[in-house]
């Protein structure tokens, strides 16, 4: 039987920044207005909206209007009176909107969810910040039924953008330069017209800097002519002289070991290993695996005796601890890099959510249950990594 367990993640809300001045003369801008530096910053690309047109993020939700959209048809979808929303946006309630432009809601309406057309149900929340639910669902799964799962999550993930209140005088380009964002980033996010045209009082969200590796640079080259000079290349007519080993080679290969000198080690090797171990993880529980990663599987199960301790596989925070109606208990433990861990198949919690744990921190032991076994994933975000690739 499927457990239907609902969690909300707890999210820390960002700084909903307004403008309160701004650069009349256009001081510090030089010889003129550029934003050629701006545009070399790469910025996010907006999410997509639910059927209703929402975005949700943790401190606020917007509404995305269609080709022909008003104030008035927004209104009717999202469920709010259109009075309220267009006096919360500065806009007359039968006023024509761009397609793509962004009104802020004034209040909380249902989160997206599948029912809605999104892919998972609640607010879009960073990478780092991932909610766990959707990688507790699985391990619940798996445990209850001790049978193969797939991952059907393809949840939305992204950094919350800032939300700018636009004053009097200002233009597109005076929030971009404010921001550091290109003008066509702006506008993509927000869905502004052909003339950039902006109200007093309308909000506006700032694209998020690209969390995606930037484009190595192109470094400088030497002119033709210039550089290191070409060497001579050899002489079909005059072969290249013999390579003669020095005295200190002949020595070197010539010499014996004194007694009782040990063999010298492969430092190569030995050193790859070290940094390996180094950021492996501590085995979650003393037991042999007794079923191996798969995509099917997303984690492994290490077979392992009633009462037997469950060990913390690093650092960390406890993000979640769970529990099924069938008594099925899970725990899963954030640490840096957005990696979670989920223990499944446990009880006797030592610690509780939001305890921070050490590596190899006695949490929980093994239930004395048949087949007595612990469940055990390693995720970044929501995405199955091997164990394999972080256990002895």
């Amino acid at each position: 039987m499927r457990a239907t367990t609902a969690i909300a993640l707890s999210a820390s809300l960002i700084v909903l920044a307004g403008c309160d001045t701004f650069d009349s003369d256009f001081r510090g801008l030089g010889g003129g207005f550029n934003t050629s530096e701006a545009a070399l910053r790469a910025t996010e690309s907006r999410p997509d909206p639910d059927n209703r047109g929402i975005l949700s993020y943790p401190g606020y939700q917007v509404a995305v209007a269609r080709r022909g959209d008003t104030v008035t048809s927004v209104a009717s979808r999202v469920g709010l009176p259109a009075g309220e929303l267009a006096t919360y946006n500065a806009v007359p309630e039968g006023a024509t909107l761009n397609k793509g432009e962004v009104l802020a809601l004034p209040r909380r309406v249902a989160e997206p969810s599948p029912a809605t057309g999104a892919p998972v149900t609640g607010p879009i929340q960073p990478p780092e910040q991932v909610d766990v639910a959707v990688l507790a669902d699985g391990a619940i799964t798996r445990a209850e039924q001790s049978a193969p799962a797939t991952r059907t999550s393809n949840a939305q993930t992204g950094q919350e953008p800032v939300r700018h209140k636009v004053v009097a005088g200002e233009t597109a380009y005076i929030v971009a330069r404010r921001y550091g964002v290109s003008l066509k980033a702006l506008d993509e996010w927000n869905g502004l017209d052909d003339d950039y045209t902006l109200r007093t009082g309308q909000f506006l969200l700032i694209p998020p800097e690209s969390t995606s590796p930037a484009p190595a640079r192109r470094t400088s080259v030497s002119e033709p002519g210039e550089g290191s000079p070409t060497p001579t290349p050899p002489s079909a007519s005059k072969p290249l002289p013999k390579d003669e080993p020095t005295t200190a080679q002949t020595q070197s290969s010539t010499a014996k070991a004194a007694p009782g000198t040990p063999d010298s080690p492969d430092l190569g090797t030995q050193a790859t290993k070290a940094s390996a171990s180094s950021s492996r993880f501590v085995s979650p529980v003393d037991g042999k695996i007794i079923r191996a990663f798969s995509a099917k599987s997303n984690g492994i199960d290490i077979q392992a005796s009633a009462g037997a301790p469950v060990r913390a596989a690093d650092k960390g925070t406890v993000a979640r601890i769970l529990e099924t109606a069938s008594g099925v208990q899970v725990l899963l433990i954030g640490h840096e890099g957005g990696i979670f861990t989920v223990y499944s198949n446990v009880e006797g919690f030592k610690v509780k959510k939001g305890d921070r744990v050490k590596r190899g921190q006695v949490v929980a032991s093994v239930p004395a249950k048949e087949p007595t076994f612990l469940h055990f994933e390693v995720r970044r975000g929501v995405d199955p990594i091997d164990p394999a690739d972080y256990l002895p």
